[in-house]
């Protein structure tokens, strides 16, 4: 390039070499260096980049949680051939893009201002008259500074090769160059950004009614396991009669679709369902199997019920007033995927003791039925009938309900029957040895040996306090304040990762302290109600809305209106409370995987292949099951044998802790004996004290508050509805 051509030449010449590798001369005379792996050409040539890309394997990779700029590798890149580079900046939470004034230098008269605007009048006109003929585009969104690729929110940038049938009409010499960031976004007229591509329904559009009926049920069908299978665990080690089971199972299901509905408008408004959670599982264990509780004999069922009850009401107002005071957007900060991975993960790995020892009193139907779920998952996922994959939504469901006929099957041909034994007869009434031994075998495999369905009435609505009035202690508070915190982390995760799946950004820390609020608040009405645990969001939506692609908020809404409609029918929940019980366990071993594996994936967000990250996570991981195990090696002092799957939360009453005060040593022993508070304790501890980067820790970045007000697609996928808002304009920290 000479360096008497007109400005507007050294202009356009500057741009095209910046892009293809910036071969050629400086303004200044001083002659740049050629590149290996770019040929010297007089004409700009758009294949020339996409030859390079692949030679060299040059990929983008802007990300706003590790704190990168694909556009600085740009400008890296066009700087190092001479001449200017376009400025594209890329807004890490907005995810808008902002390209500056292209730069040149100038000389025969030609100076800039402070702000890089050229003043030499002749330049300035024939570089705006030549704006169209070459240009630099950055089209795409943003994902809260995490690039979308390929639809799912995360990955790294693309460069995007110049159109093919461009290049076919003989375009090749307009020097246009696109630099695709986003290739599956679109930008909106008013200015909002549309989410992943692939959702057959996104967060706002409403299908229709039939539609909306089908996927509503499909949502629920997919969750089913989560939803009732726990009062299958508690209730009968709670000293619960069929009947209760099924009255429990019930309340659970009215509970969800309330507060599911309420989360879908008050809380957060990301499709998300609310539903007794897992995290809750275990410290209900050790509760019910307190020292003063193993020898009851009248009314134990209600006693302990009343006692989780009083439990998990101070606890939820714990996590309510953490929301409502704003505390957890403070808390957010120390929050990172590093914590969240393998507390989640924790909450599915407790269960390892309860899991397959149940599942394998009845290997003829348990081992089927663990096989056929990883085959619907795994091996038949990719099967379309009618257009939809059927194994993958319905796994658990389908595989579950063919099993169950099979072991129908299996009772009535005989297979469970013993000489002289009656399987209706409990074990301790029973005086032959013989049938003594094929006593729990009987009660967890037979298909018939429930008697819910026969008595359970047609017709029965859940109220409050149906138990009886709630019983509050120390010991169990402070159990449950704690395992509320563990709750508000696992939920923080799951909104994070949901927002990135149905929305270009995540929510910003008042959204978030919104939604943890009102978690707080239905928890409190589980307690009222007597479910037995309290109300969180359940981690296993995020697979859901990943295989169903769906993610309309109304779809979950109608879909919680059929679940209350169903806890109103007493032999719904009668039905589902006549699983086997060994059958349940080989389904929640599944369920239980699929908790640990989500909590796992939640790394991604991170460098995974950090030292420091993989030392915090192994150390955490590793502890939170090894220091419970040292709790739990203290035998139970009880008259009574516990099943080796209770003796683990039995520590509470027997751990090594001893100060004096009964109250705090069993509180201090419970929660050491809990393998998701050691976890969340190890990994909040390390994360936070270990030196890393911004980028290393992938520290979560969410949305800003004033991001609500000028974007009006964010604003009606967070913002509460006018009423309400009007009413609680006062509380600012909630994103209102």
């Amino acid at each position: 390039m000479e360096t008497g051509s007109s400005n507007s030449e050294a202009l356009n010449r500057n741009v095209a070499m910046s892009v293809r590798g910036g071969t050629g001369k400086k303004q200044g005379g001083v002659a740049g260096k050629v590149e290996p792996f770019v040929p010297r050409q007089s004409e700009h040539n758009p294949r020339e980049l996409r030859s390079w890309a692949k030679r060299t394997g040059f990929v983008s990779d802007y990300s706003g949680e590790a704190g990168t700029s694909g556009s600085a590798k740009f400008e890296a890149f066009g700087r190092k051939g001479g001449g200017s580079s376009p400025k594209i900046e890329i807004d890490p939470v907005l995810g808008r893009t902002r390209q500056n004034e292209i730069e040149p230098e100038f000389h025969g008269g030609a100076t800039k201002s402070e702000n890089g605007a050229v003043l030499d009048e002749r330049g300035r006109k024939e570089k705006e008259r030549d704006t169209g003929e070459r240009k630099v585009s950055l089209n795409g969104n943003v994902n809260n500074g995490v690039i979308n690729r390929e639809g799912n929110g995360h990955g790294v940038s693309a460069v995007a090769p110049v159109n093919e049938e461009k290049e076919a009409e003989g375009e090749e010499g307009n020097g246009d160059v696109k630099v695709n960031v986003f290739p599956e976004g679109e930008e909106h007229g008013d200015g909002g950004w549309q989410g992943p591509l692939g959702l057959k329904c996104r967060l706002k559009e409403n299908p229709g009614i039939v539609p909306l009926i089908y996927y509503g049920l499909q949502h629920y069908l997919s969750l089913a396991g989560s939803l009732v299978l726990i009062p299958l665990v508690m209730v009968p080690v709670m000293g619960g009669t069929d009947r209760d089971t099924a009255t429990v199972i019930s309340t659970i299901m009215f509970l969800s679709g309330i507060t599911t509905i309420l989360h879908s408008y008050f809380g957060t408004r990301l499709p998300l369902v609310q539903g007794s959670s897992f995290v809750y599982l275990a410290p209900a264990l050790v509760i019910i199997n307190a020292q003063e509780y193993r020898n009851l004999t009248e009314n134990k069922f209600r006693h302990i019920m009343r006692e989780l009850q009083g439990a998990i009401i101070v606890g939820s107002i714990f996590q309510s007033i953490l929301g409502f005071s704003g505390l957890m957007s403070i808390l957010l900060r120390l929050i990172n995927p590093i914590v969240v991975a393998p507390t989640v993960a924790a909450v599915g790995l407790a269960f390892f003791s309860y899991g397959f020892p149940q599942a394998g009193t009845c290997p003829e139907i348990t081992i089927p039925q663990i096989a056929l779920v990883l085959i619907f998952t795994l091996y038949l996922r990719g099967i379309s009938i009618f257009g939809r994959h059927l194994f993958r939504i319905y796994a658990v469901p389908l595989s579950l309900t063919i099993i169950w006929i099979y072991a129908s099957f299996l009772t009535a041909g005989g297979a469970y029957n013993y000489k002289g034994c009656n399987p209706n007869i409990p074990s301790s009434n029973i005086l032959l040895d013989a049938c003594r031994k094929h006593a729990y075998t009987m009660q967890h495999c037979r298909t018939d040996v429930s008697n819910a369905l026969a008595t359970a009435a047609w017709v029965r609505i859940p109220y409050p306090l149906q138990w009886g009035i709630p019983i509050f202690h120390f010991r169990t508070s402070i159990i449950m304040v704690i395992v509320a915190l563990v709750a508000s982390v696992d939920s923080v995760g799951t909104y994070r990762t949901t927002s990135l799946q149905v929305n270009s950004r995540p929510p910003t820390p008042g959204v978030v302290s919104r939604g943890i609020a009102l978690e707080g608040f239905c928890s409190i009405l589980a307690g009222l109600w007597g479910s037995g645990t309290g109300s969180t969001t359940l981690t296993e939506n995020m697979h859901t809305i990943d295989i169903t692609k769906v993610a309309s908020r109304k779809v979950v809404v109608v879909g919680a209106a059929f679940l209350i409609l169903f806890s109103f029918i007493g032999k719904v929940g009668a039905l589902l409370a006549s699983i086997p019980q060994a059958l349940a366990a080989s389904v929640l071993c599944f369920m239980w995987a699929l908790t640990a594996a989500l909590g796992l994936s939640n790394l991604r967000y991170s460098q995974s292949t950090s030292f420091r990250n993989i030392t915090i996570v192994g150390v955490s991981l590793f502890l939170g099951m090894s220091i419970p195990a040292y709790f739990q090696q203290y035998q139970a002092e009880s008259s009574l044998i516990l099943p080796s799957y209770l003796v683990p939360y039995a520590a509470a009453s027997s751990g090594p802790f001893r100060s004096g005060i009964k109250q705090l040593d069993f509180a201090i022993n419970a929660l050491m004996s809990l393998n998701m508070v050691v976890t969340l304790l190890v990994a909040f501890l390390l994360d936070n004290t270990v030196p890393g980067s911004q980028e290393e820790r992938g520290m979560y970045v969410w949305s800003q508050a004033e991001d609500i007000s000028t974007d009006p697609s964010l604003q009606s996928e967070y913002s509460l509805p006018k009423k309400v808002a009007r009413c609680c304009c006062c509380f600012k920290c909630l994103g209102v």
